[in-house]
């Protein structure tokens, strides 16, 4: 009989200790990570990327398409940073690292990898064979080939009996050539008429508000005008359908004499000039080519042509109102408006090398020296 007062230590199956083993221990670290988490891939295609990366990845189609607006946008802008950016997006591609905008592995990417670096490579070795050949053809061009001689046949023994060969007759003395004719030097007036036009010049005269039609032929010209008043007189430019070219030609009060250009800071093309007066008043309309040399003074409103060099150009003015220096080179990145201040100015800004149209508006008295 067993003895019910033992109390020797109960005993486990198998299938116990096997649990008792599995179950770990509160705090104990796990040593083996889970690996039935799926993992998270994008809606974007692997393939679409890298092909947009690859052939249109200067103006950021990757950076697009992966939602990434804001680098797509500089990347843009920047032409693919030169090239660089461009070349590392294509890289990350191919390596796997170039996520969405949510952080998402591309869709496809295990699956096509392989086929997408060997298409990358075979394209980039085949355009340095490529290269690497035209480089040699046209060295093998550029080789001089030597002229072949051809054999002479040997000329005859002279003959005891032979007649003596006849003097030639002299040649007559060759004319000297008649002295080409010298390449006019093109002016500043000539290239004036060539980039602005020119036309026969136009004088109107009138009193009070009135409407006078530009001149056909030139898209620019100048107008000197005179007013005799005590109110506003104002000049500006109109289109065909009568709305403002945004040129204000002249608006002051009471006497006015100056010389103004329309036609080279305008948002049409003018046809007209609407005049506000409530005095007598005389325009001169002529083209570009008809102003004068640059002076190094003068007062108020004038138009002038520069041939000069480019330079320093220091200016002054004493007047109270708008004082504003403008130059016209014809060329799209040319200096534009050099001067625009209120009041008495002094100063010295760069100037550009001519031909070009100087245009000043001032009150008072200037004085505009070239150095």
């Amino acid at each position: 009989m067993s003895d019910t007062g033992s109390t020797n230590p109960p005993t486990f199956t198998a299938p116990d200790r096997q649990r008792e083993q599995s179950i770990p221990l509160a705090g104990a670290p796990m040593t083996e990570a889970r690996t039935d988490i799926p993992e998270l891939h994008s809606d974007k295609s692997f393939i679409v990327t890298w092909l947009f990366a690859w052939l249109l990845g200067i103006f950021g189609a990757d950076r697009f398409y992966l939602g990434k607006v804001g680098t797509g946008i500089l990347k843009l802008i920047t032409f693919g940073g030169l090239g660089v950016w461009a070349l590392i997006d294509v890289i990350l591609v191919l390596a796997g690292a170039q996520k969405d905008k949510h952080g998402r592995t591309l869709m496809g990417y295990k699956e096509h990898k392989k086929i997408a670096w060997i298409v990358t490579g075979a394209v980039i070795v085949l355009s340095i064979v490529m290269g690497a050949v035209n480089g040699a053809n046209g060295a093998t061009g550029n080789v001089a080939t030597a002229p072949v001689v051809q054999d002479q046949p040997a000329a005859d023994p002279v003959k005891d009996d032979a007649a003596p060969a006849e003097a030639p007759a002299e040649a007559p003395p060759a004319e000297a050539p008649a002295e080409a004719p010298k390449a006019e030097t093109p002016t500043v007036n000539s290239w004036a008429d060539d980039t602005f036009g020119t036309f026969a010049p136009v004088t109107e005269t009138g009193t009070g508000d009135n409407i006078v039609s530009l001149p056909a032929g030139a898209t620019a010209g100048i107008v000197t005008a005179t007013h005799t008043g005590s109110s506003n007189f104002s000049m500006s430019i109109l289109d065909a359908s009568n709305a403002s070219t945004g040129e204000l030609l002249v608006n002051t009060i009471g006497d006015y004499s100056g010389t103004t250009i329309y036609g080279i800071n305008a948002f049409g093309e003018g046809k007209t000039i609407q005049i506000t007066a409530d005095g007598a008043w005389k325009l001169n309309i002529a083209p570009i080519s008809s102003a004068p040399a640059l002076a190094s003074s003068g007062a108020g409103d004038a138009v002038y042509l520069y041939d000069g060099d480019a330079a320093k150009l220091a200016a002054s003015h004493d007047g109270d109102g708008n004082f504003v220096v403008m130059e016209e080179t014809g060329e799209a990145f040319s200096m534009g408006l050099l001067v625009n201040e209120i009041g008495a100015y002094s100063g010295t800004v760069p100037l550009s090398a001519g031909p070009s149209v100087i245009a000043v508006q001032a009150d008072g008295n200037w004085t505009l020296d070239v150095k």
